[in-house]
Order: C-alpha cells, then sequence, then structure tokens
C-alpha cells in the first residue's frame, strides 16, 4: 500500500504562516486516513520556520529557478530564505522517498507546497500559475503532486499506481 505526503496544515493543523490551518472534508481523505496512509510534513517547520512567521514568496523566477539558483524566496521584510526553503524541498524529498508515498497532496498557493499556483513574488496578493519549491522538487524526483482540493484527481492517480506496482 502507498503512503500519501500531505502538508502538515492540512486537516486543520494551524502550522501555516499565519496560525491557520486548511480543513479538508472529504470521503476520500477519511478513508486514506483510516487507512493509515498519510505522512504528513510541513517542510517549513522541518527546518526551524516558526508559527507564526512572516509571509515569503519566490522572487525572480520559479521553483525550479530557486532550486537551481536562479531565484529566491524572501520575506516581506526582503529577508532571503532560499537556502532554508531550498532545505524544506529537500526534507520533503527524502521523507517521501523514506516513506514510499506514491503521490503528494500539498496546500496550494503556498511557496513550499503550491501545486498549481503561488503567489507572484510582490506581496501584493496576486498569484501566477506554478509550484512552490518543495512541491517542484517533488515533482523532479518523479512523485506526483496534487491541491488538496483535488482529490478524485489524486485518488485516481494513486489507485492507477498501485495497479501498476502492484500494490492495489
Amino acid at each position: 500500500m502507498l503512503t500519501i505526503l500531505v502538508s502538515g496544515c492540512l486537516g486543520g493543523a494551524p502550522l501555516r504562516f499565519n496560525e491557520t490551518g486548511v480543513p479538508v472534508s472529504s470521503p476520500i481523505w477519511q478513508r486514506w486516513a483510516s487507512e493509515g496512509r498519510l505522512v504528513s510534513l510541513c517542510p517549513e517547520l522541518a527546518v526551524g520556520f516558526p508559527v507564526p512567521r512572516p509571509p515569503a514568496e519566490i522572487v525572480g523566477g520559479s521553483a525550479a529557478d530557486v532550486l537551481d539558483g536562479r531565484a529566491q524566496v524572501h520575506e516581506a521584510s526582503g529577508r532571503d530564505v532560499t537556502e532554508l526553503f531550498q532545505a524544506a524541498a529537500q526534507h520533503a524529498v527524502d521523507k517521501a522517498l523514506q516513506a514510499g508515498v506514491g503521490l503528494a497532496i500539498l496546500v496550494d498557493g503556498s511557496p513550499t507546497c503550491g501545486s498549481t499556483y503561488v503567489h507572484d513574488g510582490t506581496f501584493t496578493g496576486v498569484t501566477v500559475a506554478g509550484r512552490g519549491v518543495a512541491a517542484e522538487a517533488l515533482r523532479r524526483r518523479g512523485i506526483p503532486v496534487f491541491p488538496h482540493y483535488d482529490l478524485d484527481r489524486a485518488a485516481a492517480a494513486l489507485a492507477e499506481k498501485e495497479r501498476q506496482h502492484g500494490n492495489g
């Protein structure tokens, strides 16, 4: 049985930068939880960020650019936290590989976990299509990443992966 890496704030734990969590109300989520499939991780907390913490955004490029050293992650104050976000991404990959995850369900919009959109780096609330740094690192390792509101598609992908690997 494959497991699923999930953002630590999913399910309501108040771990986000602003001390909030993201509730998930879905029969799919409940089934996965009851089966013991959910591997919860907040990559930012894992590398020492506090709760609450200043908002951070990718500036000067994409998550791929951050991983490749061509863009940065800054807090609203301008503090460069790129190395911490790179370490958080590596921690997420290490945890996923150790836990044998089949896919990841991450909270969208985050500079770490965003899977379809992130903020544009101007700290004005504007979003753009893209991924967070950990989501990009997981994708590079062949781990599919889905937003927390697309559990039907994630469940279908997980079922297919288990069929292919004989784990279903």
